[in-house]
């Protein structure tokens, strides 16, 4: 028998989605991950970090060319 999905809080998604990012999740928190509730949470939170860093590596570029 399953145990209710619990939803996983704001920092904890973060957490987790810039760990993913790195290569460096654990396998603890993957599973917990995994078994969250809303994953719809983790894609929008992972949307936005990864334009954020596209974002980032842009401007950078942009002000080392300048």
């Amino acid at each position: 028998m399953k145990d209710k999905p619990q939803n996983s809080s704001l920092l904890q998604v973060v957490q987790s989605v810039m760990a993913a990012m790195l290569g460096v999740q654990s396998s603890k928190n993957r599973e917990r991950d995994f078994n969250a509730a809303n994953p719809k949470t983790y894609l929008i939170i992972g949307i936005i970090f990864t334009v954020l860093f596209i974002l980032t590596i842009v401007t950078v570029v942009n002000i080392v060319v300048s």
